[in-house]
């Protein structure tokens, strides 16, 4: 059969849950178009109860996921950046698509992608020397403070950047032992949806990261009001959008990550999210954990521990 004549093949775009990829339970799907207006697939619309079950897979991730070694997380990260670039082509053409970007500049956008699961990769190990350490103390102790993943946590992905954007808000959640419920961008969702696949082939365990496509504030609304979220990220969220969640994250005192200047709503992702990441993101879901331990007395020869 000659090229000409071949019927294509369309892409089925699912939801990443729980390391699977279940169709929304609504039954629902809206259509993504290029920056042109063209169609370029139907894709889920994910209803309150995909979140709700989302949160439920993250929550299940969190004990394996938060337990395991900060350089088996990092070897995972790095993993991530392995399988990204074995299928990099797929990437630029969705990149390209999606935010409207010549082919070059769309690689140019992957590349970084790639790089800044690599960047994450090397943090891993390296963030509680910077956010913890032992404290001076009068007394017969040693008083250490260690950093610790805060839980669950509702990432509201850039609106703009489909991809970088997404991959710079997922990584620094989960390489300090989150796990993640991830709402993708509305507009340019394919990138985040190619992702999950991505993720299942890799070494992250299922359920550690859940990325639903739809409206962002209508799965915003229940994540930021979900009892067993313990913080919200809230990036891709609209001013006016981000007051109200932050209202209903109070209630159970989530942590509430406000975008920087850079990073709001509309931004040019070019210009923003190439820029180096620095370490807020890594500390903004960390709690910590301040531990006193007796040494023993101590005598005019020093100390008896």
């Amino acid at each position: 059969m000659s090229e000409n004549n071949r019927l294509g093949v369309f892409k089925t775009y699912k939801l990443y849950v729980g390391g699977k990829f279940p169709r929304s339970e609504s039954g629902r799907v809206y259509e993504v178009t290029d920056s042109k207006g063209a169609w370029l697939a139907n894709v889920p619309q994910s209803s309150r109860k995909d979140a709700r079950d989302a949160v439920v897979a993250a929550r299940k991730a969190f004990g394996g996921w938060s337990g395991a070694t900060a350089y088996n997380r990092g070897q995972v990260l790095y993993r991530v950046a392995e399988m990204l670039e074995g299928r990099k082509e797929q990437f630029v053409r969705e990149v390209a698509a999606s935010e409207g970007l010549s082919k070059s500049k769309a690689a140019a956008v992957v590349d970084a992608a790639i790089d800044r699961w690599v960047w994450y990769a090397g943090w891993t190990d390296k963030i509680g020397q910077i956010s913890g350490g032992a404290n001076p103390v009068a007394g017969p102790f040693f008083n250490l403070s260690t950093p610790e993943p805060t839980g669950v946590v509702a990432v509201l992905a850039p609106q703009k950047s489909s991809l970088l954007g997404l991959v710079s808000v997922i990584a620094p959640v989960i390489a300090t032992g989150n796990t993640a419920v991830v709402i993708a961008s509305a507009d340019a969702p394919l990138p985040a949806l190619s992702l999950g696949e991505v993720l299942a082939t890799s070494d992250v365990p299922g359920g550690v990261v859940n990325i639903l496509s739809g409206a962002t504030g209508e799965l915003a609304a229940p994540l930021a009001a979900h009892q067993d979220v313990n913080a919200i990220d809230l990036t891709g969220a609209g001013a006016e959008l981000a007051k109200e969640l932050e209202i209903a994250a109070a209630d159970n005192l989530k942590r509430v990550l406000r975008p920087l200047p850079a990073e709001a709503d509309g931004s040019d992702p070019s210009t923003d999210w190439l820029a180096a990441p620095g370490t807020h993101r890594l500390t903004a879901f960390l709690e910590t954990k301040t531990v006193w331990h007796p040494t023993g007395a101590l005598g005019a020869s020093g100390s008896s521990y």
